[in-house]
């Protein structure tokens, strides 16, 4: 059930918090720091919070995972989608926390994204967590390989096909069963720093989005023996599937 660690990523899950916030290390301490869709809970550091309005409450609540809204005396900015009401550079860190994975044009956010700060840190999902949970709301496939963003929408890589398996397992997170998102979440989620650019490159195959054979290995940590064939168990499943959507998209 959900105790520690297991409640902290439950709520991360749920309020698209982070996964890594240790990795954020280049805020300053007179830095203005920008964080867009703080969902239910706004990093400590942020100062100004940036949320898309939407046009009735039930999607609000659908886009935060159904959480209570945010209550900040933090200035929050609301916008329509498009560019963002800010100026060039206006900020010198934005932090960017599972978000991405529920946005369509990818590339026009993150060009807005660099537009408005120097530097920041961004965090989403990979092909892997959605495999498993298929999140409604998330709508783009995000992964970070060799300074390349590769992004394509979810609905290319077919994953809706095995929806009946994956309910059950949206609905156990939602009830608390996290320990799979906690020992896998290395492989779950990425996330990363930046400075001056994110250059971002649209994949047509869930291969793009995907680690390889030998990245699964590098990233394997040390675990004792009944982690290791849990992991193992889980890792040979999705090769499986990687090498079977590789297939159709080459024999298409």
């Amino acid at each position: 059930m959900v105790d520690g660690l297991s409640k902290a990523l439950f709520c991360s899950c749920l309020e698209r918090d982070m996964f890594f916030p240790e990795r954020i290390q280049s805020i300053g301490p007179n830095d203005t720091v920008l964080e867009i869709g703080p969902g239910g809970a706004s990093y400590h550091r942020a100062d100004v919070l940036l949320e898309k309005r939407f046009d009735h409450p039930s999607v609000a609540e659908a886009q935060r995972a159904f959480t209570p809204p945010l209550e900040t005396t933090k200035e929050v900015v609301y916008y329509d989608g498009g560019r963002f009401p800010f100026d060039d550079k206006q900020f010198e860190y934005v932090i960017c926390s599972h978000v991405l994975e529920h946005v369509e044009h990818v590339d026009a956010f993150v060009e807005e994204i660099v537009r408005v700060a120097k530097r920041g840190y961004v965090e989403y999902p990979t092909i892997y967590y959605d495999y498993v949970y298929n999140i409604p709301e998330h709508i783009s496939l995000i992964f970070h390989r060799n300074n390349f963003l590769y992004w394509m929408p979810k609905a290319e890589a077919e994953l809706d096909r095995f929806r009946y398996v994956q309910d059950f397992f949206l609905a156990s997170m939602r009830k608390g069963y996290t320990a799979m998102v906690d020992e896998l979440r290395s492989f779950l989620i990425q996330g990363f720093e930046w400075e001056g650019d994110i250059v971002t490159q649209r994949a047509y195959s869930p291969e793009q989005v995907s680690y390889t054979a030998d990245e699964l290995q590098i990233l394997t940590p040390a675990k004792k023996e009944s982690q290791r064939k849990v992991e193992g168990g889980f890792l040979e499943t999705i090769g499986k599937w990687t090498y079977r959507m590789r297939r159709r998209f080459l024999l298409r």
